[in-house]
């Protein structure tokens, strides 16, 4: 086996000064400290708002192309887009194939640790192409620590296919040797456990992650005001939300409100439009879809 490449200048491999001694620390500091740091989070997220930005609009434009968004990524980071992917269907009711989470190991690696499977760009490349990656689609690739052979491989094939890609970490741009189209760098700095980037390096991949694909879909009109109403009443909870909604957008009592969500089919969006402007279900439909998915705009009498 040959000897492995020196990551000691990676900045998630670099030792965190605030925590030599943890191990001596009472459970209070310990606690403490973990909250600390993770409180740092936010601020590099924020110093990376204009590259999340583009990363925003290109998911977006593939989105309203007939394109989807595919993440790529092993460990924590590929079951980070696993979860992102799989929150999707549930909140903004798009079909699960709209983004979707590749992981090195493949499914058996949600769960169990799959050694070396991050080890070979030429998976990477195979696994796009099993999934089906297509040129209008965006492929983002997620490797907090930056030299994943598995994602780098991946973003060279979608490279190669005309995709739009990018790629996040939290480590300096400068040691990825990446040609993505947009780099997200979150410097969340080292871990308190060395080399440990399931802590700051996680939260920082699970925020952003939700950022992109969540401001995605209120650009794609899957939100009212700040309300998710794009989703189907399909449980106990969802049918009391989706009545409180529709209550509040269409100025209604609570009972009209239940009866309206289930003459849509308990469709909240469409039992909306519905209520705004006393339509039947089929008309109600129709206006939503001239008005491409954006009911603010499908319920504005003239």
């Amino acid at each position: 086996m040959a000897e492995p490449q020196d990551r000691s200048n990676i900045l998630t491999e670099k030792r965190n000064p605030k925590s030599v001694e943890i191990d001596t620390m009472t459970t209070a500091e310990i606690v403490k400290l973990i909250n600390d740091e993770d409180a740092t989070v936010h601020e590099a997220v924020r110093a990376a708002l204009p590259e999340i930005t583009q990363a925003v609009d290109y998911v977006y434009n593939a989105f309203k192309s007939g394109g989807r968004l595919r993440y790529a990524g092993a460990g924590t980071s590929g079951r980070l887009g696993v979860l992102d992917a799989s929150e999707c269907p549930p909140t903004f009711s798009v079909d699960p194939d709209l983004v979707q989470g590749i992981i090195a190991g493949g499914q058996i690696a949600l769960q169990n640790a799959v050694e070396g499977a991050e080890d070979y760009a030429e998976q990477g490349k195979e696994d796009c192409i099993k999934f089906g990656l297509k040129s209008g689609d965006v492929l983002m690739g997620i490797a907090t620590g930056g030299t994943t052979p598995y994602v780098h491989g991946a973003i060279d094939y979608a490279n190669s296919i005309g995709c739009k890609t990018i790629f996040f970490t939290c480590t300096h741009k400068e040691d990825l040797g990446s040609n993505a189209d947009v780099i997200i760098e979150v410097l969340v700095g080292p871990e308190i456990i060395t080399g440990s980037t399931r802590l700051k390096a996680g939260t920082a991949t699970k925020m952003v992650l939700n950022m992109i694909t969540t401001s995605a879909m209120i650009k794609w009109g899957k939100v009212y005001g700040n309300y998710m109403i794009d989703h189907m009443a399909i449980n106990e909870k969802l049918i009391d939300r989706g009545t409180r909604i529709i209550a509040d957008i269409a100025k209604v009592d609570r009972k009209k409100a239940y009866d309206y969500l289930l003459k849509a089919d308990k469709h909240v969006k469409e039992a909306i439009v519905m209520a705004k402007l006393e339509i039947s279900l089929e008309e109600a439909r129709k206006k939503i879809s001239e008005h491409n998915g954006f009911i603010r705009f499908a319920v504005d009498k003239d």
